[in-house]
C-alpha cells in the first residue's frame, strides 16, 4: 500500500529528454524525485508524460546518484480539460503558489491574472510572476493529476482597459460566470452551460470585487453567483468553484 502511494505523480518529460529509441535521461529534480519520493528500483515502472504530449509508462533501466535513465512507452491520451477558464483577482504571492498548483492540476488551461481596486499593487511585482517560476508551479500541478497541458497563464495590471478592450476576444462566445459575496443564489445547472462548452469564472480577492468591478463584468455578461454565506481564501475558492461548475453541468 504504502509503495503504491509513493508513485501516484506522473513524471514529465521535457522536449529533447526522449531519445529515438524510446529511452530517457533525468537528472536534477526529476531524478531526485525518482530516487527518494517514489523510491523506484532498477525495473519499477513509473507513470510519464510528455509535456504536450500522451502519458505511459517509463521502466527504470539505471539509477544513480546524478541521472536516472527510464524505457519510456507513450500509448494514451491526458485527462480531458474541463473547459472551465478562470479570471482570477491577482492573489498574495503565497497564495498565487497553492493557486497556481490547483489550476494546473484541475486542468484548467487559461488563467488570467488580473488586477482589482482590493488588490495590492506590490503582488504585482513578485518574483513568483517570472515566466520560469509560474512553470515550475505549473507543472507540479500537472505531475499531481497526472496531466501534460501547461495552463496558459496571462497576466493584466489594469482591470478595465482589460475588461473594455480585450476580453472579448479572449473569450468569444463563452458563457461568463462571477463568483460574487453577495450574489442572491449558488449556481444552477443551466447557467453553467453544457460539458462542452466553454465557461470563464471571474474570481475576485478575499474581499470580493466591488460594485464597480461587478457592473464592468455584468455589462459583459457576466452573472453572479454565490460561494455560499463563508468569506474564502482565493486557493480555497478556485477549486470550489471549479467544482460548483462541474456539478451543476451533471445536474443539467
Amino acid at each position: 500500500m504504502g509503495d503504491s502511494r509513493r508513485r501516484v505523480n506522473l513524471i514529465l518529460l521535457e522536449a529533447g529528454d526522449l531519445t529515438s529509441d524510446g529511452l530517457a535521461r533525468l537528472t536534477g529534480r526529476r531524478a531526485r524525485h525518482v530516487r527518494e519520493v517514489h523510491r523506484a528500483a532498477v525495473g519499477d515502472e513509473l507513470v510519464v508524460g510528455q509535456l504536450g504530449g500522451r502519458v505511459g509508462k517509463g521502466r527504470v533501466l539505471s539509477s544513480s546518484e546524478g541521472e536516472v535513465v527510464l524505457q519510456v512507452g507513450l500509448d494514451s491520451e491526458p485527462p480531458p480539460a474541463p473547459l472551465v477558464d478562470l479570471l482570477l483577482a491577482m492573489p498574495r504571492p503565497k497564495i498565487l503558489r497553492r493557486v497556481l498548483q490547483a489550476v494546473s492540476s484541475l486542468g484548467v488551461k487559461r488563467l488570467v491574472l488580473v488586477n482589482s481596486f482590493r488588490v495590492e499593487k506590490s503582488y504585482f511585482d513578485s518574483p513568483l510572476l517570472a515566466t520560469e517560476e509560474l512553470r515550475e508551479h505549473l507543472l507540479l500541478g500537472l505531475e499531481q493529476a497526472r496531466d501534460t497541458v501547461l495552463p496558459e497563464v496571462q497576466v493584466e495590471k489594469r482591470f478595465k482597459p482589460f475588461v473594455e478592450d480585450s476580453l472579448d476576444s479572449l473569450w468569444p462566445a463563452t458563457r461568463r460566470l462571477v463568483a460574487h459575496p453577495t450574489a442572491a443564489r449558488a449556481l444552477e445547472g443551466g447557467a453553467a452551460g453544457k460539458p462542452d462548452e466553454r465557461v470563464v469564472v471571474a474570481i475576485g480577492p478575499e474581499g470580493g470585487w466591488i460594485d464597480y468591478e461587478v457592473g464592468m463584468l455584468a455589462a459583459k455578461g457576466f452573472v453572479p453567483f454565490s460561494l455560499g454565506a463563508r468569506i474564502l481564501r482565493v486557493d480555497v475558492a478556485v477549486p470550489f468553484a471549479v467544482a460548483q461548475v462541474l456539478l451543476a453541468r451533471q445536474m443539467s
